[in-house]
Order: structure tokens, then sequence, then C-alpha cells
């Protein structure tokens, strides 16, 4: 199983067992109403699985992937408690995790984005510990578990992958509690724009000027803060010229003062 292979794994020295980076395949973006693109058609694969893969690996991994009809707002991939069957490829759209605590509130775990592998979470147990929420339309590629399982096994450039991303999510959680441990209301929302910045920009889109589709509510319950602080510091942010802000359209005016404040020394290009 995948998950007896990632223990093993997790003991090498990441330092000494990082993946080589492949030269970059040329990637044919292209435009379809329906759920028919394939991996090597894929405007954002370099993001996902079939970044090492070779044109024959490929193949096989898009044999397996079933191309789901678009994920309306509030659909759910799945909730927490369900039997591991799949991992989610995000193609296009935003994903939010979340738990509920034993009080009964909803607790936000991270946003997804596209090129974002959803479900690593439930591969100890085989259940997922939490639940999968569109937060607007959304497209997915649904991969069956088992069936990767028993490919990674076959592919070593395919459980190299694995382990990459496996390995982003690990630093992500990381990130999350050094944020919510040591830094205050401003700094964290700083770090939350910069790295949502950063996200965007990988995927071609513009750092500087993006939609955000979470609502503050849900950006003030990933970062452990109210509605109205969230809403009082784009307030400020706005004021110091540092961003524009219009509903829920954000514009980095000062990318440099964001970088600083967000503990980044690079500016948001």
């Amino acid at each position: 199983m995948l998950s007896k292979k990632m223990l093993k794994l997790t003991n090498i020295n990441y330092g000494l067992s990082r993946p080589m980076i492949p030269e970059k395949r040329i990637i044919r973006r292209i435009q379809s109403g329906g759920c028919a693109i394939h991996c090597q058609d894929c405007s954002i694969s370099q993001l996902c699985i079939p970044f090492t893969l070779n044109e024959h690996e490929l193949d096989q991994l898009d044999n397996i992937i079933e191309r789901k009809k678009p994920i309306q707002k509030g659909q759910t991939l799945f909730k927490a408690g369900d039997e591991l069957k799949s991992l989610y490829a995000i193609r296009s759209g935003t994903i939010k995790s979340y738990t509920i605590t034993e009080q009964g509130d909803e607790q936000i775990t991270g946003f997804h984005l596209a090129g974002d592998l959803v479900g690593f979470d439930a591969i100890g147990t085989g259940h997922h510990p939490s639940f999968a929420q569109a937060l607007e339309t959304s497209m997915v590629c649904e991969i069956p578990f088992e069936t990767l399982d028993d490919l990674s096994g076959k592919m070593p450039n395919l459980r190299q992958q694995m382990m990459r991303l496996m390995s982003g999510e690990i630093k992500g959680d990381q990130d999350m509690i050094l944020l919510l441990s040591k830094k205050n209301a401003e700094e964290r929302l700083a770090a939350f724009i910069y790295n949502l910045s950063r996200r965007f920009a990988q995927r071609g889109f513009s750092p500087r000027e993006f939609r955000l589709t979470m609502t503050r509510g849900d950006i003030g319950n990933y970062l452990g803060l109210t509605v109205e602080t969230i809403s009082r510091l784009l307030g400020r942010f706005q004021k110091s010229g540092m961003l524009a802000v219009k509903g829920k359209y954000i514009t980095i005016e000062n990318g440099d003062i964001l970088a600083e404040l967000a503990g980044h020394a690079r500016n948001v290009a």
C-alpha cells in the first residue's frame, strides 16, 4: 500500500532525496466546456500528479482517472467518516476542507485551488477525518486510491511525485501552526493574502489582482480571527496603500510592504 511505502520513505533525509525537476513539457492550453480534458492537455498538470511522468506513464494514469461533471457551490466531495475510495485533483475552482469540533462548530483547515490534490489525510486510517466542500463551481478529477496505489508500486516517478505532494501538505500544516502560534492578527492576514497571491501566480494567474472565493467569515475561521477583525484589517491595509479592496476583489498596491508584514523578503511579482 502507498501508506506503508510512505512510512518507509519518510525516514529518508528529504534534503538528500529531493526529486529532480524534469525539463518542462509543452502544455497545450485548450478550451472545453465538458469534462474530457486529459492529463496531457491539462493546463495545471505541472502542479499535479502528472508533473514527473513520461508519456507512457501519463497514459496509464489517464486511464484510471474519472472526470466528473462540475461540482456546484456547496456540494461536498466527501464527508468526515467516509471511507477513502479516491483522491481528488482540482482542475478549476476552490474547495475548502473543514472539520466539526466537539462543540459542533466548523473549523476550516484549508483552501484548495486548481492543481491541488484533496484527500491525503485519509490515507493513514482509511477514512476521511474532514469534509471537502466546493466554494464555487469546480471541476475535479477523481483518482481511485487502490488503483493509484498499485500504479505507484510499478512507477517510481509516480511514487516520487506522490511523496513530493504529501511533503507539500506536511509543510503547509507546519507553516499554519507557525502562523497561528507566532503571528499577530495583522501578520496572519498579510501572510494569508501573500500566500494566496503566490499560489495564483503558480497557476498562471495575476498575483496582484484576484478575487477571494472564500467569505470573510471563512478567512477569519481559518486564521482564528473574527469577521469584524478581518474587515477592520482589510480597511487598514487599504488605508495604508498596501491593498485596494472592492468587495471580494483584491489588488496588491505595495507588494514590498505586504511581503514584509507577511514575513517574506521577496516582493509580489
